[in-house]
């Protein structure tokens, strides 16, 4: 019996590793790539869903393995280990440094948990429980942060645990308002900001003064919605709203914090400062289930956040700390902006040259290491979810002879109709694996598109 007939008798069927037919199974990985029993490289261009920015097996982690192993490897949470508070202190100072905010962190294993601990610690601060969220946003699939996820087949088995009030992402390519980016006059915030006019919108009540809203969560760029950025302006219009009628900030960055669009955060693109904001993936390399929460100190003092308000067995991992803290100093090495810069430039470029070259390609945003094409009927303009589906298998299943060896190709969808796909290459990919992934690409297009082109 081969492992994938086992995997059908002894596994859940229940997680998203049936999204391929047939199931893929990989054996290795090394820098940009995975590598499958038969030993044939494949690029990785969604990088254990941005949760691997700094690339596969990278040796500057090795130490933190060694470094715990002959001291601690586990420790309850009761109990404090010093790389807990060192990285704490980090994260803090990065804040205080860079936007001028006293906050302090609070450490969780999951992107998911952290967003529950998130509305946990601003329900209790505003003492409200109704949140605004984006229509498109993802925040994971415990019950509460699948209750604020956009996608009702999250929730339909079990219902909405929080009161949710979402409104549309103001993505300019697919305007919900039918609005040219060139003329709208941000039409999305006017609507956004007519909701606290009248008491009848349900928002506020009749005086004006309160609002039923704790918070807005939001993804500055949308994750799972198809890796789609914003206006340049709305997020500061929108932060300029909330804080008039006092509506808490969260920032989820699970998937694009650590330099995934080129800065510690995709939030600092915009120029907003958040209440919270909610962090994982990417702080461990994807080596160590490790997400967080940082708040500012009138939110999270412990005044508000007393001793129990919330609790995981794996958060206070020492292991889980050391390799946050190397992240931390990966970032902050002299030479490491310049060379993420200079890739991510190439990247861009390379997007851009993809986006011209082919008719198929509609929405195509860049930034950072982070892009989003959407895949379209070149006649109709309509988003091939079809397509991209066949595409990503294409691609998963068919490999590529290149330079006289055989690869393969690794992409993910997401977005309206899971038609586009969102591409988080390593931040360390090299010139020549863009290259690589540009004539891989290129091969699957013509074999999904039968070569169709401007």
């Amino acid at each position: 019996m081969d492992i994938l007939e086992m995997e059908k008798i002894y596994c859940s069927q229940g997680d998203t590793s049936g999204k391929h037919q047939p199931k893929k199974v990989f054996s290795g990985q090394e820098g940009c790539f995975l590598f499958d029993v038969d030993n044939i490289p494949y690029l990785d261009m969604q990088m254990f869903n941005s949760a691997a920015n700094f690339g596969y097996k990278n040796n500057a982690y090795n130490e933190c393995f060694e470094k715990s192993s002959q001291n601690l490897l586990c420790l309850s949470g009761e109990f404090i280990n010093k790389e807990k508070v060192y990285l704490s202190k980090k994260i803090s100072n990065y804040m205080q440094t860079n936007h001028g905010c006293m906050g302090r962190v609070h450490f969780t294993v999951g992107g998911a948990q952290a967003v529950d601990d998130a509305l946990k610690l601003a329900f209790k601060y505003t003492k409200k429980n109704r949140v605004f969220a984006f229509e498109g946003g993802y925040h994971g699939r415990t019950m509460a942060a699948s209750s604020i996820s956009a996608s009702y087949r999250y929730t339909k088995a079990f219902g909405n645990v929080i009161d949710t009030h979402r409104i549309p992402f103001p993505n300019c390519y697919r305007c919900a308002y039918g609005k040219n980016e060139k003329n709208c006059s941000l039409y999305c915030i006017e609507q956004f900001e007519r909701l606290f006019e009248s008491e009848f919108n349900g928002i506020t009540d009749a005086n004006y003064l309160n609002t039923s809203i704790s918070a807005f969560i939001f993804e500055p760029v949308l994750g799972r919605g198809g890796y789609v950025f914003p206006n340049k302006k709305y997020l500061k219009e929108l932060e300029r709203i909330l804080h008039k009628h006092n509506i808490l900030i969260i920032a989820d960055e699970v998937q694009m914090g650590f330099y995934r669009t080129g800065r510690q955060w995709s939030f600092e693109h915009y120029g907003i400062t958040p209440d919270i904001i909610i962090f994982g993936k990417a702080i461990t390399n994807g080596l160590w289930p490790l997400a967080g929460v940082w708040a500012r100190d009138n939110i999270i003092s412990p005044f508000n956040w007393s001793t129990g308000s919330t609790h995981c067995t794996f958060a206070n991992s020492p292991l889980a700390m050391l390799l946050g803290i190397k992240t931390i100093e990966i970032t902050q090495n002299s030479n490491f902006v310049e060379l993420q810069n200079k890739s991510a430039k190439e990247f861009g470029t390379l997007i851009s040259k993809l986006k011209a070259e082919f008719s198929f390609i509609g929405r195509a945003q860049v930034e950072g290491h982070a892009a989003g094409l959407e895949i379209i009927d070149s006649i109709t303009q309509k988003i091939d979810g079809k397509k991209t589906k066949q595409l990503i298998e294409t691609a998963l299943n068919e490999t590529v002879l290149y330079q006289g060896k055989k690869f393969g190709l690794i992409l993910t969808a997401g977005g309206i109709h899971d038609g586009s796909i969102m591409l988080s290459p390593s931040i360390n990919i090299t010139s020549n694996e863009l290259e690589l992934f540009y004539n891989l690409l290129r091969a699957n297009f013509e074999k999904v598109f039968l070569q169709e082109k401007n």
